[in-house]
């Protein structure tokens, strides 16, 4: 099983990102992201089911979206007016559905910033 994410990158206070994971070797029920600011621990961003529920920390809401791609197997995380504290590495996830496992992707980094 592989994840691969991508999308990071530096972006001004205000500006959107769109983070894309693309997961192999397996099929997943629960996919989502977690994140990682310097000197804090990680938390869950945003996490979507496999029956299409969606849960995303309190910060994130109305800002953040979650969706997945119809082949299932890529997770996308749409981030719009991002703000100084949403900087951190951004790290996707996946469960898969035989012999259920979380799997992690490598993380990208987004540094939010004028």
């Amino acid at each position: 099983v592989q994840l691969q994410a991508s999308g990071g990158g530096l972006v001004q206070p205000g500006g959107s990102l769109r983070l894309s994971c693309v997961a192999s070797g397996s099929i997943f029920s629960d996919m989502g992201w977690y994140r990682q600011a310097p000197g804090k621990q990680r938390e869950l961003v945003a996490a979507l089911g496999s029956s299409g529920l969606t849960n995303y920390v309190d910060s994130v809401k109305g800002r953040f979206t979650i969706s997945r791609a119809d082949d299932k197997n890529t997770v996308y995380l749409q981030m719009n007016g991002l703000k100084p504290e949403d900087t951190a590495v951004y790290f996707c996830y996946a469960r898969t559905v035989v012999n259920p496992m979380v799997y992690w992707g490598q993380g990208t980094l987004v540094t939010v910033s004028s």
